[in-house]
């Protein structure tokens, strides 16, 4: 059975919520990526151009610092990497931790919340920053997602 790893970057706790709900019904570790500045609400206010997480989104380089590393990723063989989708595609902050550690020869599913969006292209952004890994196109989920839907959709990686 492979060793599982449920990472998640979450700014309004809906994220981690789910993250959670996630480890806890397939028996997966949990890590959540927080960022070395913690955001405020004014850093996430997507209707303000200069807000921090706009001028992030803006700058496809950009890579907030992240506080905490994962103690060791080479036990991990499948890891669930979740988020908010930001301007159709995954946080700055996800990017920062997919250039962090090697991912070769791991399977990586993202996972995101979101009112309306989709995923975007957050799977292919994330394959071109994890070299050697397999990452899949992953899944938008509603709030409301069940721990049953959950466990169906991870089951096929596990």
């Amino acid at each position: 059975m492979s060793k599982v790893l449920v990472a998640y970057f979450s700014a309004g706790g809906v994220t981690a919520k789910m993250a959670k709900k996630l480890a806890d019904t397939i028996g997966a570790d949990l890590f959540e990526i927080t960022p070395e500045e913690p955001y405020t609400k004014a850093d996430l206010n997507w209707m303000d151009k200069k807000s921090r997480s706009s001028v992030e989104m803006n700058d496809r380089n950009c890579r907030p610092a992240i506080r905490s590393r994962v103690e060791s990723m080479a036990q991990y063989d499948v890891v669930f990497v979740g988020f908010p989708v930001w301007w159709y595609r995954e946080p700055s902050i996800i990017d920062t931790f997919m250039e962090a550690y090697d991912f070769s020869g791991k399977t990586i599913i993202p996972f995101a919340t979101s009112g309306m969006s989709g995923i975007g292209d957050s799977g292919k952004n994330m394959q071109d920053l994890a070299k050697g890994a397999k990452v899949l196109p992953g899944m938008r989920f509603k709030n409301s997602v069940s721990s049953g839907e959950l466990k169906t959709w991870a089951e096929e990686w596990l």
